[in-house]
């Protein structure tokens, strides 16, 4: 293989990471399937049904509003680099990181309308 095409694949691999990382995820750690709505932008709007543990990555490119199970009444804002999961029926903040699996702590919930800042952590 050449080191041109090889270059050429380092970009490619480069630009699909950098992509990935300004995009939110949200992970169900629910007992039960969660449906959520996701709008983004003024018209576009999908629906996920998120079975326990899912993972749904790549969403909220630009930032978007997650409704829960068809509720009108709690809308959460999400950015892009926003790690959320779902737990008893409400969206926490997880942060800006990876998704992780179910942690074993509390989470910080996310009021509606907004996210929620995040939990200090303890120094290691």
């Amino acid at each position: 293989m050449s080191s041109r095409l090889v270059s050429i694949w380092g970009a490619a691999a480069l630009l699909t990471s950098s992509i990935a990382a300004d995009a939110a995820s949200i992970t169900n750690r629910d007992d039960q399937e969660q449906k959520i709505t996701i709008t983004e932008g003024e018209a576009t709007t999908t629906e996920h049904t998120l079975k326990p543990a899912q993972v749904l990555d790549n969403v909220c490119m630009k930032g978007c509003i997650i409704r829960l199970n068809g509720s009108e009444d709690d809308e959460y804002e999400v950015e892009g680099t926003d790690v959320v999961s779902i737990e008893e029926g409400f969206l926490y903040y997880d942060g800006p990181d990876e998704p992780q699996a179910p942690a074993s702590g509390p989470a910080t919930p996310i009021p509606p309308g907004g996210l929620a800042p995040p939990t200090p952590q303890p120094k290691q």
